[in-house]
């Protein structure tokens, strides 16, 4: 039995009292989470994150009073004028191709799954982003954020962006763009892991990005990786 202190403390937004019960049932049967609370909207959820302040929060974008993509938004927010631990938020959707998950990871989401995700994966998901990586939906992630590039208003590259990075830092942020792991990255530039993590936290510091996900719909929105 993992030790209440270690344990992962979760939190679920939802509004559909059923579908919560569920996921409540599937994390209270697990030795290393805890229930941290429950909100019905996304007013809720931010007040929940200030006063609880769950490890992780399993959000759903679509919900009355405040939507998932404004809730996340402002937890972040808060949480960084407060100093205070940002809880790794992880988007619910029932649309592969969702808009509202580009939203919710530019607002700082550490990932996004589908509600109808294996019980098996939810959990893993959550063991994931509580380790400081970030979660797809099965599938692609690039056509997401392809299909959310072509639907918006840019026109063209725009490679200006970069110039803040040197040589070696956009060779890291055009690979990690790809959705290249760490080692892939490491064997293509022929330089040690630990190298590519220090060009890749300085690539996600100069941009302003908090997460890989984030500099994957950072490059799509500006079409960085070509058509």
């Amino acid at each position: 039995m993992a030790d209440a202190g270690s344990r992962i403390t979760v939190a679920l937004v939802d509004d559909q009292p059923l579908f919560r019960a569920g996921l409540r049932m599937l994390i209270e049967s697990q030795a290393d989470m805890e229930l941290s609370g429950e909100a019905g909207d996304g007013e809720q959820a931010v007040a929940l994150a200030s006063e609880r302040r769950p490890d992780v929060m399993l959000m759903d974008l679509r919900m009355p009073v405040m939507d998932g993509v404004t809730a996340t938004r402002k937890i972040v927010r808060h949480a960084d004028a407060a100093g205070a631990e940002k809880p790794k938020i992880i988007a619910l959707t029932i649309f592969n191709r969702d808009q509202a998950v580009v939203e919710a990871v530019q607002a700082g989401a550490s990932g996004y799954l589908l509600k109808s995700a294996e019980p098996e994966f939810l959990l893993a998901a959550i063991r994931t982003v509580h380790s400081g990586y970030s979660v797809i939906a099965p599938g692609s992630v690039h056509s997401l954020f392809e299909h959310a590039a072509r639907t918006g208003c840019a026109s063209g590259p725009d490679l200006a962006i970069l110039d803040v990075l040197s040589p070696r830092e956009r060779d890291v942020f055009l690979l990690a763009a790809k959705g290249l792991s760490n080692g892939e990255m490491a064997e293509s530039l022929f330089v040690s892991e630990a190298t590519v993590k220090t060009h890749l936290r300085s690539v996600l510091d100069k941009l302003k990005l908090r997460t890989r996900l984030q500099l994957i719909a950072f490059a799509h929105e500006r079409r960085l990786l070509g058509d």
